[in-house]
């Protein structure tokens, strides 16, 4: 494993990064709050999951701590399993009416 430093444009763009991805979190809770419909929701859910997916990704990189990419990939997959179920569901649903 290559040891880096961390450079001050580095530390600037992982900043930047975190400041980008938290905007885009806050602007998904309020597209999941006031989404008119049910897709809204649903996608504002799975937007929410891959912007946490990329928070853990910077922190990993900001902490050197490859633990934490292990963390962002099983949330990945819980959020694309989550995603799955979901729209069996609905689709089942809809059938039913």
């Amino acid at each position: 494993m290559v040891a880096f430093e961390h450079t001050p444009v580095l530390t600037w763009a992982l900043n930047l990064a975190f400041i980008m991805l938290c905007i885009g979190l806050v602007l998904s809770f309020v597209r999941l709050f006031n989404g008119p419909k049910m897709a809204d929701r649903i996608v504002a859910l799975e937007v929410i999951a891959s912007l946490v997916v990329g928070i853990v990704a910077v922190y990993s990189i900001m902490t050197r701590d490859p633990v934490f990419l292990d963390v962002a990939i099983v949330l990945a997959l819980v959020a694309f399993i989550a995603a799955v179920a979901f729209a069996s569901y609905l689709e089942k649903r809809g059938r039913a009416k």
